[in-house]
C-alpha cells in the first residue's frame, strides 16, 4: 500500500515537542488516535482520542481498517509495546511506525550503561520471578514497573532472596519536565512516593544468583519426593539438549524438574508438562512460577498417553514415569524426524523396554550407577542409589 491506513508512533514524556515531523504529520491528519489517557494528552488528541480497552485488545484499531488511524506508544511501540501485538494482525505495507527512545535507552544514557551489556525487562504486567533466571553479582538489569507502588516491592522481593546490598536507580518520567532520579539500596528502599511511568535500575549484589549448570540442587525445588534427582536430571538434559525457541513434552511430570530446567536452560524454549496427578500438577506450576518460566511452561493435567494428540509438535520429549511400549510407540508415531526422545527407568521391567528398543529403534542406551558417601560408624562408606537405566534416540 502506497499510503498506510495505521501510523504507530512513539512518544516520550516530552509530548508533542518531542515528536519528529513525520509524527506530528499523521497526528494532524489522523481521524481517531488510539493510547493511553496519558499519551492521549501528551500529543493532544482531544475529541479524536480513543482510550485503550481494558483488558487490552487492538481490536478496535482493526474495526478502523481504512481509515487515517494513529496508535500511540511510549517509546520504541516494538519493544514491550503495542507495535508488535498490532502487526502480528497486518500486512506489509499497511502501517508505518516512527519509534521514540524507548524507556530503556533514555534509562541507560542517564546511568552511562552499555545497554547491549544490560538485562531489560518489562514486569508491568509479570511477576518479579521473571529475574531470577538472570540475576546474580555484577548483573545489571533495567526493569519497568507498574507504578510506583512498584518501587518498594521489587526491593523487598529483591531483599528477600538476598539481593538487598543491590544498587538501585529509580528512574521516573524519563525525558519529560518531571523527570526525577534517586538512588538506593533494596535492603533500604523507602521511596514510595514513585512517579509512573517508573524504571528500576538494578546492579545486583549479595547472593550469587541461579547456577546456570544444568541439574539444580534438588532442595530448591516444591516435590512430594517425585522428581528426577540433581545428577540424572543434569545427564538427561544434556541427552535432551535444549536450543532456543525449541518445545519439550515431559511426560509424566511429576515435580517439573526437567521442564523447569529445559526452559532455563535456552532462551524462549518452551515446555509441555504432562502430569496426571493434580498435587503434582500443582506442584510443577508452583516451581515454573518460583524459577520464573511460568509463561514457558504449560502444565496439563492428564494421563499422557492420550493427550499427544492435542499438543503441538514438539523438538524433544522426555518420558518420566509411565512407559509402556504402546506408549512408547504413540510416541514414534507423533513426534517428527529430527525430534529427540529420552526415556528413564528405575524398574527392571521397564529396563526391559528400553533394551527392546534400543535393539529396534537404535540411539544410546546407559545405565547409571551412583553412591553418595555416606557415615558408616565412626567413618564413611558408599551407599548405592537405585540404578537408572537411560534410552535417548532421535527420530
Amino acid at each position: 500500500m502506497a499510503d498506510p491506513w495505521l501510523t504507530i508512533i512513539g512518544l516520550g514524556e516530552d509530548g508533542a515537542a518531542g515528536l519528529t515531523e513525520a509524527s506530528r504529520k499523521a497526528v494532524a491528519a489522523a481521524d481517531i488516535i488510539f493510547g493511553g489517557p496519558r499519551h492521549l494528552a501528551l500529543a493532544g488528541a482531544g475529541a479524536r482520542g480513543r482510550e485503550w480497552p481494558v483488558p487490552f485488545s487492538v481490536a478496535p484499531v482493526l474495526a478502523e481498517r481504512g481509515r487515517r488511524v494513529v496508535v500511540l506508544a511510549s517509546g520504541d511501540p516494538f519493544w514491550h509495546g503495542a507495535g508488535g501485538s498490532l502487526v502480528e494482525h497486518l500486512s506489509p505495507g499497511e502501517w508505518v511506525s516512527h519509534p521514540a527512545p524507548s524507556s530503556f535507552a533514555l534509562a541507560a544514557s542517564r546511568l552511562g550503561w552499555r545497554l547491549e551489556d544490560t538485562v531489560c525487562l518489562a514486569l508491568h504486567a509479570a511477576p518479579f520471578e521473571r529475574l531470577v533466571p538472570i540475576l546474580g553479582r555484577g548483573v545489571r538489569a533495567i526493569c519497568l514497573v507498574r507504578d510506583g507502588a512498584a518501587v518498594p516491592a521489587l526491593a523487598d522481593w529483591l531483599a528477600g532472596r538476598g539481593f538487598g546490598p543491590s544498587a538501585l536507580t529509580v528512574l521516573e518520567s524519563l525525558g519529560g519536565p518531571e523527570e526525577r532520579i534517586r538512588r538506593t539500596r533494596a535492603e533500604a528502599c523507602d521511596l514510595h512516593d514513585a512517579r509512573y511511568p517508573v524504571a528500576v535500575a538494578i546492579e545486583a549484589a549479595g547472593a550469587a544468583g541461579l547456577p546456570r549448570s544444568c541439574g539444580l540442587p534438588d532442595g530448591l525445588f516444591v516435590s512430594d519426593g517425585v522428581m528426577t534427582k540433581q545428577p540424572v536430571r543434569a545427564l538427561t538434559l544434556s541427552a535432551l539438549a535444549p536450543r532456543a525457541g525449541e518445545v519439550l513434552w515431559d511426560l509424566g511430570a511429576g515435580s517439573g524438574t526437567i521442564a523447569v530446567e529445559w526452559c532455563l536452560c535456552a532462551p524462549g524454549a518452551m515446555a509441555l508438562a504432562v502430569e496426571a496427578r493434580a498435587d503434582r500438577a500443582a506442584n510443577v506450576r508452583a516451581n515454573a512460577a518460583a524459577f520464573g518460566v511460568g509463561h514457558r511452561l504449560t502444565v496439563i493435567e492428564a494421563g499422557w498417553p492420550g493427550a499427544l494428540s492435542s499438543l503441538p509438535r514438539p523438538d524433544a520429549v522426555f518420558v518420566g514415569g509411565g512407559a509402556d511400549q504402546a506408549g512408547i510407540e504413540t510416541i514414534w508415531a507423533a513426534i517428527p524426524a529430527g525430534a529427540r526422545l529420552v526415556v528413564n527407568a528405575v524398574t527392571l521391567e521397564t529396563e526391559a523396554l528400553l533394551t527392546g528398543c534400543h535393539a529396534a529403534k537404535g540411539g544410546t542406551l546407559m545405565r547409571l550407577d551412583m553412591a553418595t558417601a555416606e557415615p558408616l560408624g565412626r567413618m564413611r562408606g558408599w551407599v548405592p542409589v537405585r540404578p537408572v537405566v537411560q534410552w535417548s534416540v532421535t527420530r
